[in-house]
């Protein structure tokens, strides 16, 4: 399995289609067993998605992602766990252990604007 986890700093980037790094994880037996960054090239949401699928990727987990960049993602068959928080290790070994805390409805649906934050839920982040 390769999982890709949107990445800046160490950290869950929060907003899916500004991620400029993924770390993409290739997990064996539940265990991992090669990690790498991967330069998105600034895409945007589409081309981030065939990016993923590109590098086999069928796992994401990120933080604030928007509906379409989802509906391009579930075309790819890349499964999305959106709403996460904090360091990119920690969130890999709890999806491996099964114990990811993620919202699967979380839709961010405001994009305008250079100051946007979906870590910062103070905007129109919402659930489905």
């Amino acid at each position: 399995m390769k999982l890709a986890v949107t990445y800046e700093n160490g950290n869950v980037f929060q907003h899916f289609g500004h991620t400029e790094m993924f770390q993409v994880y290739e997990i064996e037996d539940e265990k991992i067993v090669r990690k790498a960054l991967l330069g998105s090239g600034g895409s945007g949401h589409g081309a981030l998605a065939e990016l993923l699928l590109k590098n086999g990727v069928n796992v994401l987990i990120c933080g604030g992602i928007g509906g379409g960049a989802k509906v391009a993602l579930r075309e790819a068959n890349v499964q999305v766990y959106g709403g996460v928080t904090g360091n990119v290790d920690e969130a890999v070994k709890a999806f491996i252990d099964g114990e990811l805390q993620y919202d699967p409805d979380v839709v961010c649906t405001h994009h305008e604007g250079d100051d946007h934050d979906c870590g910062n839920h103070n905007h129109s982040c919402r659930h489905e």
